[in-house]
């Protein structure tokens, strides 16, 4: 696991599995994550992202908006809510990111999750990788009680790693992507399905640190 360096501790947090790490979002890592932003994350239908989503614009104003809405997402972290960014790192370079998010986590132990990769990394099954470290964080690391996600009926791909890493289908909603209204799959993960089918060879690091942060008060239950 690198070097922990910042006096911020949710940049210290760490995930790392055989095949990527999972890093806070320091800017250093954004900057090196910038050229895949900037030659493009989403190129073609079906549209993966719900509106309002700065990867849908033109460049430059994509990679404006994109560090915007990251440096603004770090700084907004209370009791009530927090978004934790990763930048996915395989081979020593950034290819993605990989989001956690918690709303009233301290009543609920709930989370959800987002993440994108590199059109060029795509099909080699980092997408399960990283939604099983994601989840390795929040259930070991954070204690949760359940993990959510969703994603549009026709992202094969965001439904498929949801359905292989052992989700269960939690419903249907609807949001718009690029104005548009469409269907969204819900999907859940409890704490012991997790625990059924929870990995041995993912270890976190700042964890404990960050905790307070987060407004995480004592260690996690088990």
């Amino acid at each position: 696991m690198p070097t922990i360096g910042s006096s911020y501790p949710p940049l210290n947090v760490g995930v790392h599995t055989p095949r990527l790490l999972l890093l806070g979002a320091t800017d250093e890592l954004l900057e090196r994550l910038v050229p895949v932003v900037r030659k493009g994350v989403v190129t073609a239908e079906p549209w993966p992202f719900d509106d309002p989503m700065s990867l849908y614009k033109d460049s430059p104003d994509r990679e404006w908006s994109w560090l915007r809405g990251v440096w603004a997402g770090r700084s907004k972290v209370s009791d009530s809510f927090w978004r934790l960014y990763f930048v996915v790192v395989v081979d020593g370079e950034p290819v993605g990111m990989q989001d956690l998010i918690g709303v009233d986590f301290a009543a609920f132990g709930t989370v959800e999750t987002f993440s994108w990769l590199s059109p060029d990394v795509r099909g080699q099954g980092l997408g399960k990788e990283m939604r099983q470290a994601v989840l390795h964080l929040a259930f070991e690391g954070l204690g949760a009680r359940q993990a959510d996600t969703e994603a549009f009926v026709d992202n094969r791909a965001s439904n498929g790693v949801s359905q292989a890493v052992g989700y269960l289908p939690n419903g249907v909603g609807w949001a718009t992507r690029r104005g548009e209204a469409a269907e969204l799959n819900r999907w859940r993960m409890t704490r012991q399905r997790w625990s059924e089918r929870r990995r041995d060879d993912i270890t976190l690091a700042g964890v404990g640190e960050c905790l307070p942060v987060l407004g995480i008060h004592g260690q996690p239950d088990h």
